[in-house]
């Protein structure tokens, strides 16, 4: 395994730093015999303007300023290491061309739409009252029924007055109207298996990062002009401001498309990936992971998220395959980005994709979420207890046949954090959260099945109406679940991706069509009930702080599970203060039976709040004595 003993640059000046009267171009290239600076006219073809010998300058940088006014100039470095020379891209540029092959110079202050200076949006003061809806920035607008003009860009997401076929609002108007309070976006850095000149021909998620600090140029207008694609980037998240919704950024720093002729390769080689003995690692499953336990690695991970936090205004970062990443660094990333907002949002999947170097007690894995304060995981342990094992088709869980998970479904509502009421050494698992708000509770995203589809697989013979009922029975336990309530675009109007030729339902669709993968607005007016549904919780939530407790403490002492249940019934109470400060007593009853159950209530009135079809923050119909729970269904009740 070869070792780095580099000197570490610690300046903030790393990339094209831009004036109007000089630019500075940076690199760090510490192992390289010379580093050329090379300017074109254009982000692709023959057309070089110029090139410059840049000058070795401290801790391994080398170093070139270019007099006069730079705007809109395009570049790439050429580096000579152990006499191989190879041409890349810049890994600090933060505008390049068409398919990332070059990187340009730019005044972000010319790309800044009217009212972003003024843009003055903050996210919720603590993260259990976020509600997250995911979605691809593609997937959102490219169905011709989202009625938007333009489809799959970033625009799409700030056109008003969109609706669909059946005169039904969808995208921007939609999800403003919907009850979440901020909407993560699937990757948007350049990312490198779509070619923007011929972008319907391809499709893909955007796991496979290019140029780490440039928006993706399928997403824009022009791909060619790379201030474009900036501009559209900061209009769709001024937009989504504009209606009170914040937007989470999906980063994928856990490794890159290409490693072996990758920018960062080729400029100082073998430091940016992990290897051992055996030679490169691939602790994210796709071919490479990247070393950022390693001082230059952590530091351009670092420096990306603040330029993303601070130029596009953007409010949590969501990491993928975060367990590829260290502790350490994860740490750092919480700490400076919390200097620069300290609402941010942070979380991400604590787990890996394959054998890594990196030393178990090391990575930024769920299991060492208490050494993480402030960093959310993706809580897989509700999400499979609900619908059961996203490995296994016929897996089964609470609420589509499952047996046996009463004490599982504790686990996963007291958001992963110690409650004496769990029997941890039942489950097999310790309480790894630390506080509730480090558990995002889940049970689709874009990843495996939708909702709907694993139900249907899971369940062949089930009727629609069977499994409309146990997909509400999924978020009524995700809504009012201690921790951060996450579901995937489309889930409240039973989001499916049939596979052509009714040959079954795509479980990875990352690089599948359009057809396979867009939003299909016109189905809200076919599920109209549902979507109320969903909103009702949403509501719900918003307006009962008991859904939504901060500490571990707060919630062992009001949340209190029921013993005389049935099997596969889990029943509790929560107390605390409502909104207005008054005293509140919550009663919340999970059937995950096929048949209804009499359940004895406590001694007074309650209201009921949610049943089996309508779920609100305000109910009407007062019950006592006894209540009637019905087959795959969540009761909750206010006591009056």
């Amino acid at each position: 395994m070869q070792k780095f003993d580099y000197e570490v640059y610690t300046g903030n000046d790393l990339g094209a730093v831009y004036s109007p009267k000089m630019t500075r171009f940076k690199v760090w290239a510490p192992e390289a015999e010379s580093v050329k600076l090379n300017l074109y006219k254009q982000g692709e073809g023959d057309n070089l303007i110029d090139q410059h010998i840049m000058k070795k300058s401290a801790n391994g940088t080398y170093v070139f300023e270019k007099q006069g006014d730079c705007n809109g100039i395009y570049y790439t470095y050429t580096v000579v290491n152990h006499g191989e020379e190879q041409e890349a891209v810049d890994p600090y540029t933060k505008a390049a061309g068409v398919n990332g092959q070059r990187g340009m110079v730019i005044n972000l202050a010319k790309t800044n739409p009217q009212g972003f200076e003024m843009d003055g949006y903050r996210n919720p003061e603590h993260i259990t009252d976020a509600i997250i809806y995911e979605g691809s920035v593609r997937d959102f607008t490219m169905d011709e029924s989202s009625g938007v003009f333009h489809n799959g860009k970033f625009l799409g997401l700030t056109e008003a007055n969109t609706t669909n076929h059946f005169g039904e609002a969808t995208a921007l108007d939609y999800i403003s109207g919907l009850g979440v309070t901020h909407v993560q976006i699937l990757p948007a850095f350049d990312f490198e298996t779509v070619d923007e000149k011929n972008q319907k021909a391809q499709y893909n998620w955007g796991y496979d990062p290019d140029n780490y600090n440039v928006p993706e140029g399928s997403y824009a207008v022009s791909p060619y002009d790379g201030a474009v694609r900036i501009q559209e980037m900061k209009q769709m998240v001024l937009a989504l401001h504009s209606r009170g919704i914040g937007v989470i950024m999906d980063v994928v720093f856990n490794h890159t498309y290409r490693r072996d002729d990758s920018n960062l390769q080729k400029i100082v080689p073998g430091y940016y990936y992990r290897s051992d003995e055996t030679g490169y690692t691939n602790g994210s499953g796709c071919g490479n992971e990247v070393a950022s336990d390693r001082p230059m690695v952590q530091k351009l991970i670092v420096d990306s998220l603040i330029y993303w936090a601070k130029e596009y205004h953007i409010d949590g970062f969501r990491f993928d395959l975060m367990g590829v990443l260290d502790i350490d660094t994860m740490n750092v990333i919480a700490e400076r980005l919390k200097e620069i907002r300290p609402d941010i949002y942070l979380y991400g999947e604590g787990w890996n994709g394959g054998p890594s170097s990196l030393a178990e007690e090391k990575r930024a894995f769920k299991a060492s979420a208490k050494k993480m304060p402030g960093i959310g995981m993706f809580n897989d342990d509700i999400r499979d207890t609900i619908k059961g094992s996203v490995f296994y088709d016929d897996h089964l869980g609470f609420v589509n046949g499952g047996a046996h998970l009463e004490n599982a479904l504790r686990y996963g509502i007291t958001g992963a954090v110690a409650h004496p009421q769990v029997d941890y050494d039942a489950y097999g698992s310790k309480p790894w959260a630390k506080e509730p708000g480090q558990s995002i509770n889940y049970v689709s995203c874009h990843d495996n099945y939708t909702l709907w589809d694993k139900l249907s697989v899971s369940c062949p013979e089930a009727s629609e109406e069977k499994k409309k009922a146990m997909n509400r029975l999924c978020a009524a336990i995700v809504f009012t679940s201690q921790g951060v309530p996450f579901i995937q675009a489309g889930e409240e109007f039973l989001r499916s991706k049939p596979l052509p030729e009714k040959k079954g339902f795509a479980e990875n669709s990352y690089n599948m069509s359009d057809a396979v993968n867009s939003i299909k607005w016109d189905n809200i007016h076919e599920y109209p009930d549902m979507i109320a549904y969903y909103k009702g919780l949403m509501a719900l939530r918003k307006a009962h702080p008991v859904f939504r407790m901060q500490s571990e403490a707060e919630m062992t002492q009001n949340l209190c599970f029921l013993s005389d249940t049935p099997e596969n019934v889990v029943a509790y109470l929560l107390k605390g203060k409502g909104a207005d400060d008054t005293p509140e007593n919550i009663l919340v009853i999970f059937n995950g039976n096929d048949e209804e159950i009499l359940y004895n209530l406590p001694e007074g009135k309650w209201k009921i709040l949610v049943d089996d079809k309508t779920a609100g923050a305000d109910g009407k119909k007062i019950i006592s004595a006894k209540a009637d729970v019905e087959p795959l269904s969540a009761l909750v009740l206010e006591k009056e």
